[in-house]
C-alpha cells in the first residue's frame, strides 16, 4: 500500500483504531498511532494524527505515563464512511 496523500495516512490511521475496537473508554498509547506506516514518514504521520485531534475524530487522555487516545464514538459513523471511501474496505 503507498502513502503518498494525506487522506490515505489518515484513513490508515482511523482504521488501525476502528480495526482493533479503540473506541470510546478503550484507550491506546499516542506512539501507537505511527505502527504499520513506513518509518520515513513519521513526521507527516504525527501531524496528521494532531490533526484528527484537533478535529475530535480521535479523543485524548492525558496520563502519568503518557497520552493515549481513542475513537471519538459520537463520529463514528462519520469515521467508518470516510475509511470505506478512501480505503475501499468493508467492516
Amino acid at each position: 500500500m503507498h502513502f503518498e496523500t494525506e487522506d490515505k495516512i489518515r484513513a490508515t490511521i482511523l482504521y488501525h483504531l476502528r480495526r482493533k475496537r479503540v473506541i470510546g473508554a478503550k484507550h491506546t498509547h499516542y506512539d501507537t498511532l505511527k505502527r504499520g506506516l513506513p518509518s520515513h514518514l513519521g513526521k507527516e504521520v504525527d501531524n496528521v494524527a494532531k490533526g484528527l485531534i484537533r478535529e475530535e475524530y480521535i479523543k485524548t487522555k492525558p496520563t502519568s505515563y503518557g497520552l493515549q487516545v481513542s475513537l471519538n464514538i459520537e463520529k463514528i459513523k462519520e469515521i467508518e464512511k470516510y475509511i470505506k471511501r478512501i480505503l475501499n474496505l468493508d467492516f
